[in-house]
């Protein structure tokens, strides 16, 4: 089960990123970028989804740090993944670090 949580990691890099790039090569702006992120309902309702379960993620990790479930380390790891790539990064990693075997 690690490694498929390591894939994920993977793709939760590569895969926002690659469309990142793909919109950044065709002239996209930062301020064009969130026009485009809330143009539609659907994309609205992806944006607001992943919103919220990114900032549940933030809420878990802040209690955790609290109750001393987990080290400043580990800590500022996810907060790093989930700020500079994602959500699509820090859960699986967070996954990833805390799945026994």
């Amino acid at each position: 089960m690690k490694k498929v949580f390591l894939i994920l990691c993977l793709l939760g890099i590569i895969l926002p990123y690659y469309q990142l790039l793909l919109f950044v090569q065709g002239g996209g702006s930062i301020e064009q970028f969130w026009t485009e992120a809330f143009a539609s309902y659907p994309s609205s309702m992806l944006a607001m989804d992943l919103s919220v379960a990114a900032f549940a993620f933030l809420i878990f990790l802040i209690f955790a740090k609290v109750q001393n479930r987990i080290k400043r380390l580990q800590f500022t790891k996810y907060l790093i993944c989930l700020f500079l790539v994602g959500f699509s990064l820090a859960l699986p990693l967070y996954l990833y670090d805390n799945f026994e075997k």
